[in-house]
């Protein structure tokens, strides 16, 4: 059996039985052919599993069949079984497929970030251009505003305070992603100088170890959002300038929707991100403690978008929204 000429052929019966069991209200007529469908992809489930062992295929079609199954039997997901699958399956599949696009914002901002901190630590008329000598004492002396920024406000209300203010940082950058991705560029350039600004006084001082201290446990994890927004961000404006062989509207309305589908995953992310930098950050714990506790959120976080992630991505799930969710999409010819 030729299995491209059989994914070809049958392409659109797999979608048609995944819309389907997606939906939540089906029409008589709906329901009929989702119980045809569901026997006829069992068929192709069992053609490839004789004739042409493919384990992506064959994980995609087994996925397929048990969803359309559960949708013939009436045994629906409740609402905590769709939340775990959206955790377990869609965000970090959609993770997975964006990832070119974060990874090579991650890379280019850290390279930014490091080139402006060493521009900061080593010219000194740079630094007098932006803050005076007393002013960058009081900033990074022992106890100075940048280490009491930590402490100085009740762990509860400071962890709010960073989600919101992470969280906003994320919106601008997966809603003016449509503007071309121009204030993208902007907000990911702000984030970036702010950064290599901070760790190139720190430096000057000789506290650069203090100031990585303080930034790894919250840190790593929060830039890796930001990253993710940015480069979702950049991802939908350059569907704007080539949409492929789709029309400009269906592939704006396919990104506008990962876009949505992926907030609450990153929302979360950035709430852990709060919590640590609230309650790890400022805490009493050795530097080696906090420090390995902010590695090892990163390490885990990657770990989810990129191994189960990719496990998620190699059934077919793409991190779209449910049918019954989205507007019907009409094929485009390409």
């Amino acid at each position: 059996m030729d299995l491209d000429v059989f994914v070809a052929t049958h392409q659109g019966e797999w979608a048609r039985l995944d819309a389907l069991a997606r939906t939540r209200r089906l029409t008589g007529e709906e329901a009929d052919e989702l119980v045809t469908l569901y026997q006829r992809v069992t068929g192709h489930l069992a053609k490839v599993q004789a004739a042409a062992p493919d384990p992506t295929l064959e994980g995609r079609l087994t996925s397929l069949v048990s969803r359309a199954r559960d949708a013939v039997t009436g045994s629906r997901s409740s609402g905590w079984r769709d939340v775990a699958r959206y955790y377990t399956v869609s965000f970090p599949a959609a993770l997975y497929r964006a990832r070119r696009w974060w990874l090579s914002v991650a890379l280019v901002s850290l390279f930014g970030t490091a080139l402006i901190a060493w521009w900061m630590a080593n010219h000194p008329e740079v630094r007098n251009s932006l803050v005076t000598p007393e002013a960058l004492h009081q900033l990074t002396m022992p106890g100075g505003e940048f280490e009491a920024y930590y402490s100085e406000h009740p762990a509860s209300s400071f962890a709010a305070q960073v989600w919101t203010n992470n969280a906003w940082i994320a919106v601008q950058c997966l809603v003016f992603g449509v503007a071309l991705g121009i204030p993208v560029l902007y907000v990911l350039w702000t984030n970036v100088l702010n950064l290599g600004v901070g760790i190139g006084l720190m430096a000057s001082a000789g506290r650069l170890d203090v100031f990585l201290g303080l930034l790894i446990p919250h840190g790593l994890l929060e830039l890796t959002a930001v990253f993710v927004a940015g480069g979702l961000g950049l991802r939908l404006g350059w569907t704007v300038v080539d949409p492929g062989p789709r029309t400009r509207a269906t592939a704006l309305a396919e990104q506008g929707r990962s876009i949505v589908g992926m907030g609450m995953g990153l929302a979360t992310v950035l709430a852990v991100a709060g919590l640590l930098e609230a309650f790890v950050t400022p805490s009493g714990l050795p530097t080696w403690a906090r420090i390995s506790i902010g590695v090892l959120a990163e390490v885990a976080f990657l770990l989810y978008a990129l191994v189960l992630g990719r496990k998620a991505a190699a059934t077919g799930e793409t991190g779209d929204l449910d049918a019954s969710d989205r507007a019907d999409l009409q094929p485009v010819a390409a």
